[in-house]
């Protein structure tokens, strides 16, 4: 299934992370893909500071473009965050550990088209393209009916649909 929306500023890119951060739980996985700069790691942290905040943890989030992933503990879980725009090969996935990631972890992946064969078919994925310099579309597809919710509770909040 298929459904987009329009961002039209920063707040509602952070207000998407926190209907993500309610939802996501041990075991799924969100692809973010787009062009640089069209706000997959601003989409990230926002989701990966809303679920620290249940902790009651602070944390900066960098971008993993350099470490490629960057681990979060939560109280049951972990969120493990990467960024695979470096990635030179799919062995270097299960060297980082994220094929067990994927089973026991929440895992947001940018640049998900890296994955190759180790892309979860249940994961949710969501594009972000630029319309100008405040505006973002985000096209969310999806198999697993999980995410239906997701989807239900951005139509809720009235995100315009793009």
């Amino acid at each position: 299934m298929q459904k987009s929306f329009l961002l039209p500023t920063q707040g509602e890119t952070t207000k998407l992370g926190h209907v993500l951060a309610e939802s996501i739980v041990a075991g799924d996985t969100v692809l973010l893909s787009g062009h640089v700069g069209a706000g997959k790691t601003a989409l990230a942290r926002a989701c990966i500071q809303a679920r620290l905040e249940e902790i009651g943890a602070v944390e900066d989030v960098p971008s993993p473009t350099f470490t490629l992933v960057q681990v979060y503990d939560l109280a049951d879980t972990q969120i493990w965050h990467a960024d695979l725009y470096r990635l030179t090969s799919v062995g270097e996935l299960y060297e980082l550990g994220l094929d067990q990631a994927f089973e026991e972890g929440i895992c947001l992946i940018e640049w998900p088209e890296r994955l190759g064969s180790l892309r979860p078919a249940n994961a949710l994925s969501l594009h972000l393209e630029t319309i100008d310099d405040d505006t973002r579309r985000v096209s969310l597809e999806w198999s697993d009916s999980k995410w239906d919710s997701v989807i239900a509770l951005l139509e809720y909040l009235n995100f315009p649909s793009g």
